[in-house]
């Protein structure tokens, strides 16, 4: 065979084999929750949280640093970032996504306290049911619940629900500062800093009656998240027992956290639970396949880490300290991976083409070189013809061969 024909084909079938293995390990890389990248934030604000909807990632921040004007950003892939215009400058400190809208909530404000967004980028402002201190909210079974602290004064009424984020209505609760409150099987659940001995979680199957559950522990719990038919929550104190798990959000159990930081928020992706911290040295993201055991991870940078979300195979966390490196993000999102696998088609079929005028130019080669037998059997076709035709006959500038022995034609002279 050939030995062009065999180096380039050797050399399409490497293209085409590194194509695949760089798509597989797009593949393995993504949402792992193990190794973090630093990406540059709209603004250095303080940004208190994270979510994810619709193919996009909306953050919100405080008013106390930073652009307080600008207090949103949004990215379609966790890392390129751009700055959205609040409704309000409030010290924003939740955001969530349901239902075709997202919305944010806030511990300040004059009646003023909820903003929404069909789209991350527009927003306008919604009247909360309560001037309270709203520190999360989430959407579930066509509801939206918030629940409140008393940060800022407020004691009664710490739930607010609404059906489509506009409307809001005051439920009752146990009067225990809620930190974070999430949606999952059928059940609302809320967590808090602090409380009533053993009373630090309450649960609720329609966002509006609430009923008191005994915590595993009389920490100070702040984030709380369901995955794969089981509650987490973390917590900023305890001594080894900064986790806590259960099956349905009645019956809680303590489980050892991976180092005794203070984990700020949890969330649950891709067959992974992924909590961050506002403190340690190197170790400010811990992860769990099942949320009982954990595992140290190195956090991007040692900022203040406050919130986490999962959305599109990546893990994207935002703190409120940091300069130029606000964001972290772990996996790769299908946009990214999209962009690689066309890269690799785009230059598999770059190497398609190359082969085509290749084996083109060989096959032009090949004729070429065929060129001087053609011409060698022509003159021994010329040769074979004049020696049986070996009588010549002329007329004028023309010239015949006839047979040995025959007449010239009409007008012709025989010649020698």
């Amino acid at each position: 065979m050939n030995l062009f024909k065999i180096n380039f084909r050797t050399s399409v079938i490497a293209v085409i084999l590194a194509s695949l293995f760089s798509v597989s390990l797009v593949s393995q890389a993504a949402a792992d929750g193990i190794t973090w990248t630093s990406r540059t934030p709209a603004a250095d604000n303080d940004w208190q949280s994270v979510t994810y909807g619709n193919g996009l990632f909306v953050a919100v921040s405080n008013n106390l640093v930073g652009n307080i004007s600008n207090q949103v950003m949004t990215s379609p892939d966790g890392i390129t970032w751009t700055a959205r215009t609040s409704a309000a400058n409030n010290y924003w400190t939740s955001v969530a996504y349901g239902n075709g809208l997202f919305v944010a909530v806030s511990v300040t404000g004059t009646g003023n306290r909820v903003m929404t967004s069909p789209d991350g980028i527009t927003w306008t402002i919604r009247t909360s049911a309560a001037n309270n201190s709203w520190t999360s909210v989430t959407y579930g079974n066509g509801l939206w619940v918030a629940v409140s602290d008393s940060v800022f004064g407020d004691t009664t009424n710490r739930v607010m629900t609404s059906s489509d984020g506009f409307t809001w209505t005051s439920r009752s609760s146990a009067n225990n500062n809620w930190k974070s409150v999430t949606y999952g099987n059928g059940l609302f659940v809320a967590v808090s800093s602090s409380g009533g001995t053993g009373n630090q979680v309450m649960t609720s199957p329609d966002g509006i009656t609430w009923t008191s559950r005994t915590s595993a522990a009389n920490n100070v719990w702040q984030s709380v998240t369901y995955g794969n038919g089981l509650w987490v929550a973390v917590s900023t104190t305890g001594t080894g027992n900064r986790v806590m798990t259960s099956p349905d959000g009645i019956t809680w159990t303590i489980r050892t956290s991976a180092a005794d930081n203070d984990w700020f928020s949890v969330t649950y992706g891709n067959g992974l639970f992924v909590a961050v911290s506002g403190n340690g040295t190197g170790n400010r993201v811990m992860t769990s396949p099942d949320g009982i055991t954990w595992t140290s991870r190195t956090s991007a940078a040692d900022n203040g880490w406050a919130s986490v979300a999962y959305g599109d195979g990546l893990f994207v966390a935002v703190s409120i300290t940091g300069t130029g490196n606000r964001v972290m993000t772990s996996g790769e999102s299908s946009t990214a991976a999209a962009a690689q696998v066309a890269a690799a088609n785009a230059e598999t079929a770059r190497v398609a083409e190359a082969a085509r005028k290749a084996k083109e130019q060989q096959e032009l080669r090949e004729i070429l070189a065929l060129i001087p037998s053609i011409a060698e059997l022509t003159l021994s076709l010329g040769e074979t013809t004049q020696s049986l035709y070996s009588t010549k006959c002329v007329k004028g500038k023309t010239t015949k061969y006839v047979k040995s022995g025959a007449k010239c034609p009409k007008g012709y002279v025989k010649k020698k």
